[in-house]
């Protein structure tokens, strides 16, 4: 039916910057401000991803810059306290990395981050190493595929399948993401199914089932 899903390898950045494990707190800061960047992954060895360090993991060093020592020696179990004598990646990083492979779909990819609550994933191989990076705005890219795409997509895809008995009364337009479909079948079981496999389709944001089914069937919803 609709072709293969697109995956993380049709929209990561390839080209990534990262640090080592022992990047010192300021080459961080500079190398993030450099890239215009907000976290990067921490790599050892071969390039294997070790964990990801962030703005967020930096920031305790300014939150208690101001604070008196012997107040924040007592409150080790304040988040961000660590962190805030932290002096290289190592120490800064969150680790295990949360990471994503470059075959998994884009649908897998947008569970983690939201279940995880990041932003971004570093894209790794099945050893571990860095191969890209993919972010919530990789993962929207699919939502500038052209209607015109869409549409040949639904017609060739599922209506051809579908309703081949219907012909031309099945009638296809795309607006802004949006499928209609439009005609008169003969199976109304199949109008369920369309819309599941609508829906699927990359780019797709909405479907507005316009169908109607011959009188001798009832129409399920």
């Amino acid at each position: 039916m609709p072709r293969s899903a697109h995956i993380v390898s049709d929209v990561m950045t390839h080209t990534v910057v990262a640090v080592g494990r022992e990047a010192p707190f300021k080459e961080i800061v500079r190398t993030l401000e450099q890239w215009r960047v907000s976290a990067l992954p921490v790599l050892e060895g071969e390039g294997r991803v070790i964990g990801v360090v962030s703005e967020a993991d930096l920031l305790p060093k300014e939150e208690f810059r101001d604070s008196d020592p012997a107040r924040v020696a007592q409150l080790p179990d304040l988040p961000g306290v660590a962190k805030a004598g932290a002096v290289t990646a190592d120490e800064l990083m969150t680790s295990p990395a949360i990471t994503v492979h470059a075959s998994a779909t884009l649908a897998e990819a947008a569970r983690i981050m939201t279940h995880k609550r990041v932003k971004r994933l570093p894209v790794v191989d099945e050893e571990g190493r860095l191969e890209g990076i993919v972010s919530r705005a990789d993962l929207l890219k699919v939502f500038l595929r052209p209607d015109d795409d869409i549409e040949e997509e639904v017609r060739r895809e599922v209506v051809a399948h579908l309703f081949p008995a219907a012909g031309e009364t099945v009638r296809v337009s795309v607006n802004e993401g949006v499928v209609t479909l439009t005609g008169r079948v003969k199976e109304a079981v199949l109008i369920p199914a369309a819309a599941r496999l609508i829906r699927a389709i990359e780019g797709v944001v909405d479907f507005d089932n316009q169908l109607t089914a011959a009188p001798h069937t009832a129409q399920r919803r």
